[in-house]
C-alpha cells in the first residue's frame, strides 16, 4: 500500500525507533500518545484487520507484545497493561494496517480511551 504509514515505517521509508522486531512484527512508541509508553504492535506485511492477519502468525504476534511489554514494564512502573486493536473505521481504526495498541496501566491512573 504506497500510502500506508504503516508500510512505509516498516520498509524504512519513514524512520523509527523501533522497541523490539521479529520477522513480521515489530514495535514502536505511539505518536500519538494516550498515556506514557502507549506503544503499537504492527505487522510488517500489509493488512487491513486482524480478520485478514493469518493464524500461523499467531505466535510471532503475542512474542512482539510480550517482548515489548517486557522491555517497557520497567521503565515506565506499569502495574498492569491493557491490549487493544481496532477493527473497521466504525471500532475507531484509523490507520487501515492491523496494529495493536499496548497501554500501560498505575492503579488509579486515567483509562485511556484509543482510537
Amino acid at each position: 500500500m504506497e500510502d500506508c504509514i504503516f508500510c512505509k515505517i516498516a520498509e524504512g521509508k519513514i524512520p523509527s525507533d523501533k522497541i523490539y522486531e521479529n520477522d513480521n512484527f515489530f514495535s514502536i512508541s505511539d505518536a500519538n500518545q494516550q498515556i506514557e509508553g502507549h506503544s503499537l504492535v504492527i505487522s510488517k506485511k500489509h493488512f487491513e484487520t486482524s480478520l485478514d492477519l493469518p493464524t500461523t502468525l499467531g505466535a510471532e504476534l503475542l512474542d512482539c507484545i510480550k517482548k515489548t511489554v517486557l522491555k517497557l514494564v520497567d521503565k515506565y512502573e506499569w502495574e498492569g497493561f491493557n491490549i487493544v486493536n481496532n477493527n473497521f473505521e466504525c471500532a475507531g481504526q484509523i490507520v487501515k494496517h492491523v496494529h495493536f495498541h499496548i497501554l500501560p496501566r498505575k492503579k488509579g491512573g486515567k483509562t485511556p480511551r484509543v482510537y
